[in-house]
């Protein structure tokens, strides 16, 4: 069975993202084994310098980068990644199981995005929108689409 791990930057305190969240953990459970990693977010202040925002970026990095389960894909998103469809996203997955590959971690960064470093170590680097997005909500999209690639290849009437 695959497992898919999701590494986020930032910490969930609405109930109704972690309703969203517990669903699809639940959802997913059918087709992988998913683990769910909250690190913290750097803090930082209201108006940080440049200098500030990369230490802390590269903090973010080392901590996201010790809890990358080992052999596993890592897919980081970000806006200058590849957006896909919900389909090619499905086919993209079923092609990186086909090709042995048993772990997947997709990685979602804090306010100031991911460091480079995180960004050079991915295998694909994945774009959502060129929107900005609530991490939160980000979180809860991409629980979702993992969910729709997995009814997608097994042929459901989920995505319709």
């Amino acid at each position: 069975m695959l497992t898919v791990t999701l590494i986020c930057v930032g910490k969930l305190k609405e109930k109704f993202y972690l309703a969203a969240a517990a669903e699809y953990k639940k959802r997913l459970s059918a087709f992988c084994k998913l683990n769910l990693i909250e690190l913290p977010e750097t803090r930082l202040p209201e108006r940080p310098s440049q200098a500030q925002i990369d230490q802390a970026l590269e903090r973010e990095a080392g901590l996201i980068l010790d809890k990358v389960p080992k052999g596993s894909a890592l897919i980081p998103l970000c806006v200058e990644g590849e957006q896909l469809t919900s389909p090619q996203l499905a086919a993209r997955m079923e092609r990186w199981a086909v090709q042995g590959q048993s772990a997947l971690t997709f990685v979602i960064g804090g306010s100031f995005g991911l460091h480079p470093r995180v960004k050079e170590q991915g295998v694909f680097r994945l774009s959502m929108s060129p929107m900005t997005f609530p991490h939160h909500l980000a979180r809860i999209m991409v629980l979702e689409q993992i969910y729709r690639g997995f009814q997608i290849n097994a042929g459901t009437r989920y995505h319709k």
